[in-house]
């Protein structure tokens, strides 16, 4: 995940920084760490944060970030965002994502839980089916796509008795984020949030509890932290972008998931995932904001 930003000027002190306050080795799990390792969420959500990070930083040093730039994570991408618009540091961002990310492993210990997506369908049904099968919406990410979340057994009661005109997906997580059954994870991950300094957004920043621009730093942080147990609301996001007349979406490594939903909820706006430093030389080909020119 890590490799291709590693040879990049600064990205391995920055690493060595990261890791020193994250408590991991960054370097090791984001090179040459097994599949178990790295699926764990305790390390993934470290090496998200990390990846955008360092997206940000080449993009800062090849180009530039505009002042009217819009900025969002999906999830744990919430928290790269907080430090992308300057509420956190980016030292202080890989300590919450790595509490974070360690909180909520240990909550998936406590029952088995799971995740399932559901494509398609009416959402008023959807919501409905979710509700008697004893789920709940953890992701509305729009373009008819609503991820469930709750008990293995009540994932199982979903696809016997599926939404009408809808696909089911089960997904290969370790438990059910963004719903009640990552209680137990609040309180480590607030108790280290409230230690953080924080400055209010240097950029626009959306919130994935309502998609609303957030303009205290405090408040921010809070909302990430209370985000663990509420649903992402990405869909609102996205109306959000709209409004504001976005005129370019970039999506920072790792990429792929949103750039896809943009594809479909952003039609008109031209839409680039960077994996790469390639990616990032293409999007700041494509995006004269980002090149400065």
């Amino acid at each position: 995940m890590l490799a291709p930003w590693l040879e990049l000027p600064g990205a391995s002190a920055r690493l060595d920084e990261w890791s020193a306050s994250s408590g991991l080795n960054l370097e090791r799990l984001g090179t040459t760490a097994t599949l178990q390792e790295i699926t764990d969420t305790a390390v993934t959500q470290p090496l998200v944060v990390a990846s955008a990070l360092l997206g940000t930083a080449e993009l800062r040093r090849r180009g530039q970030v505009p002042a009217d730039t819009i900025v969002a994570g999906h999830s744990i991408g919430e928290v790269a965002a907080l430090a992308i618009a300057g509420v956190v540091s980016e030292a202080d961002a890989l300590r919450l994502a790595s509490v974070r990310g360690a909180a909520m492993s240990r909550a998936c210990a406590d029952r088995p839980t799971g995740m399932i997506a559901v494509l398609g369908g009416v959402e008023a049904d959807v919501l409905l089916a979710l509700e008697n099968a004893g789920l709940e919406p953890a992701n509305r990410n729009g373009a008819g796509q609503i991820v469930a979340a709750g008990p293995l057994e009540a994932c199982d009661a979903l696809e016997q008795n599926p939404p009408s005109r809808a696909r089911l997906r089960r997904l290969d997580v370790a438990g059910a984020f963004h719903t009640q059954h990552m209680g137990s994870a609040v309180e480590k991950f607030r108790a280290l949030a409230d230690t953080i300094e924080v400055r209010d957004p240097e950029l626009t920043l959306l919130s994935n509890a309502d998609g609303m621009v957030v303009t205290s730093g405090r408040d921010a942080l809070d909302r990430v932290v209370s985000q663990i147990t509420h649903p992402v609301r990405w869909d609102l996001c996205t109306q959000t972008m709209l409004k504001l007349g976005v005129d370019a979406f970039v999506e920072l490594p790792p990429s792929g998931a949103l750039v896809g939903l943009a594809k479909r909820m952003m039609r008109d706006v031209p839409r680039h995932g960077v994996t790469t430093p390639e990616d990032l030389e293409d999007a700041l080909d494509a995006v004269p904001a980002l090149s400065g020119a």
